[in-house]
Formats: C-alpha cells, sequence, structure tokens
C-alpha cells in the first residue's frame, strides 16, 4: 500500500494482483488482472491454473459471452462466490483487452461509447485513523485540485465524532462539494438508520455500505429512514444479487466492482440493469480500469480517486478539472511496468 488505509473493520496491509495473459493462434495478445486485499490469492491463482485456464484452450475470445459463460458454467460448485468471481474477471479482462487490439478500439468506445469525462472523487484522504484536522485539509486538497467530492470513513465508537469530523469537513468545504460517507458495512440496521438521521445537516451524497452485504431487509429499512442514498456493491458477486437490491429499493447507487463480480462482461449488465431502475453507477476501487467502463454507460457518475497500480504501471490515468480521462487507445489503457511485475512477484 501506498499510505496507510484503516476503515471500521480492517487496516489494508498489501494488495495481491493476479494477471492472465492471453495469446490467440493468430498471434493476438491481451492481459487482464484481478485483486485481493491481502489475502486469498494463492487461492484465486489456483482455481486460474488448476480449472479455468485450461479451458481456454480452443476457444474462440471474440466470442466473449460464450467464454465466460462457458468457464462459468464449470465452475458451479464454487459459484456464485468471491474466489471464482476474481478468477473470471482475470480472464474476462484478458478477452476484453485482447478484443480491443484486435479491432483497435479503446475499451470505453467498445464497451459503449458514452462520454470519455467522467467526475471524479477522492478517498485516500478520508481514512478512519486520520484526525479531524487530517481530514479537513485533505477536502480542502481535493477540491482546489478542482475534484468533485471527498469519501470520509465513518465508524467511530461514538455517533458524536462520526458527526463532528463530517460537519468539520462540510464547514471547510462548503456547500456544492460531494461528501461521501462509506461504513464498511460495521453497522446494525438499527444504528445505520441512527446515525444517518446525525449525518443528514452534512447534505451527504450517499452511505456507503452501512450494513453486511447480505441484509438485504435492513438495506430496506434504512433506505426508507433517511434521504442520504444508500450505495452498495463491492461485496456482491452476481447480478441477481443486484436485481434483489434494486427491485427491493434497497440501494440508491450502484457501486459494481468489475473484479468482485467476475468481469467487464458481467459489470455492464449490472450497469445496465441499474439504468432500467433509473440508479446512477459509482463503482468501487480498480480506477484504472473503471474509468473506461464508467465512460461506457449513461448512467455512470463518479469513478473513485484510489490509486492501486502506480508501482506496476508506467503510466497514470489522465486527470483534467477534475475529471478521470478514459484511455483512447486499443484495449484497456493500461501501461504495465513488466519489469516491475516480475521483481513483486510472489507466486
Amino acid at each position: 500500500m501506498e499510505t496507510v488505509r484503516t476503515d471500521a473493520v480492517q487496516s489494508f496491509l498489501k494488495q495481491e494482483t493476479l494477471f492472465v495473459d492471453i495469446t490467440t493462434a493468430d498471434g493476438h495478445r491481451g492481459r487482464g488482472y484481478s485483486y485481493t486485499i491481502g489475502t486469498g490469492g494463492r487461492s484465486v491463482l489456483s482455481m486460474l491454473r488448476d480449472h479455468l485456464i485450461p479451458q481456454l484452450i480452443g476457444l474462440d475470445c471474440r466470442n466473449v459471452e460464450q467464454v465466460w459463460r462457458t468457464l462459468f458454467n464449470s465452475t458451479r460448485a464454487t459459484a456464485v462466490g468471491v474466489v471464482t468471481s476474481l478468477a473470471l474477471a482475470a480472464i474476462d479482462t484478458a478477452v476484453w483487452d485482447l478484443n480491443c487490439r484486435r479491432t483497435a478500439i479503446p475499451l470505453w468506445r467498445a464497451a459503449g461509447g458514452y462520454q470519455q469525462h467522467i467526475p471524479l472523487y477522492d478517498t485516500e484522504g478520508g481514512w478512519l485513523h486520520l484526525s479531524t484536522d487530517e481530514l479537513v485539509d485533505g477536502a480542502l486538497e481535493s477540491k482546489s485540485k478542482g475534484w468533485k467530492g471527498v469519501k470520509i470513513k465513518v465508524g467511530k465508537p461514538t455517533c458524536h465524532e462520526d458527526s463532528e469530523r463530517l460537519h468539520a469537513v462540510r464547514a471547510a468545504v462548503g456547500p456544492g462539494f460531494d461528501i461521501m460517507v462509506d461504513a464498511n458495512q460495521s453497522m446494525t440496521s438499527a444504528e445505520a438508520i441512527r446515525r444517518a438521521a446525525a449525518f443528514e445537516a452534512t447534505d451527504l451524497s450517499w452511505f456507503e455500505e452501512p450494513l453486511p452485504a447480505d441484509d438485504v431487509s435492513g438495506h430496506v429499512r434504512l433506505s426508507n429512514a433517511t434521504s442520504i442514498p444508500v450505495a452498495v456493491g463491492e461485496s456482491m458477486y452476481s447480478i441477481g444479487h443486484f436485481r434483489q437490491y434494486l427491485e427491493s429499493g434497497a440501494a440508491q447507487i450502484v457501486q459494481v466492482d468489475a473484479a468482485r463480480i467476475g468481469g467487464i462482461t458481467p459489470w455492464l449488465k449490472v450497469a445496465h440493469l441499474a439504468e432500467a431502475f433509473n440508479v446512477s453507477v459509482s463503482p468501487h476501487f480498480l480506477m484504472e480500469l473503471h474509468v473506461s467502463l464508467v465512460s461506457a454507460i449513461p448512467n455512470g457518475q463518479f469513478v473513485e480517486h484510489i490509486p492501486q497500480l502506480r508501482s506496476v504501471t508506467t503510466t497514470e490515468i489522465e486527470i483534467v478539472d477534475g475529471h478521470a480521462i478514459a484511455p483512447d487507445v486499443p484495449g484497456l489503457g493500461i501501461d504495465w511496468d513488466t519489469d516491475q511485475i516480475d521483481n513483486l512477484r510472489v507466486a
């Protein structure tokens, strides 16, 4: 990790990034990736090596849906689940990268091509261990850069502590600047409702992961009790799970993560499902990939600025006037540093 990152349930010590390289019989290549936060990387690697990768031999990568479904159908014993989804994502992103390179089209156009500029918000200045003064300084720095908002972690021992920190940030940045909060699934329904009531005066843009992801009814109760939009998605691993949330009115912001949902192919389905419910998409993490996916859809709202690949890439995402710019080069648009990847390889 580039900096200390803490939330209400954990500290982030490292990231494990998994790569899949695909070469076709006619010489085309693609590279995909996935990730875990500190644990489970070798389990995903075993799923790839022992089961999924061998099944790619002989498939036609131009048939994206066929490739994804063939692999998914072979994993019924472990689906739906995080290890399978992360493994599928590494392959699926490689397939998309390969096909975009084959046709010389950037990902954001191949996936839909709606708009190339997406508003950016910052998470790096909002971690739970930071003092109130540090939160204020971070928010003011983000605002000075022209970024559109910041996310503050909540889940302090008392509601008063969270409220004091949020009020200080709002007073510093003034109106018209987005402030989001993230509880990282740390609260009960009753506590989330209580804290949301205390937070409402700070005019929040959303309340992220207030409850465990499997507590759909709790999210419904919270959504009915507050005017703050409820955001979920980073800990959900199937299209059907998102449908359940949207049908029941349990979420007003969708934060689908391309790695955790199983790749670009199912990510786009969730994004279009959200569009059918008139709900915006602001994905979790993976800004280097998500900038292109959010640019592909008409209901994309934000890209989250939280760098995690700078140690293994040669370039960063382009930022202009507080907006992330989707790469206009064929493929995923991520410039991997192969030497650094080799230097940091652990498996």
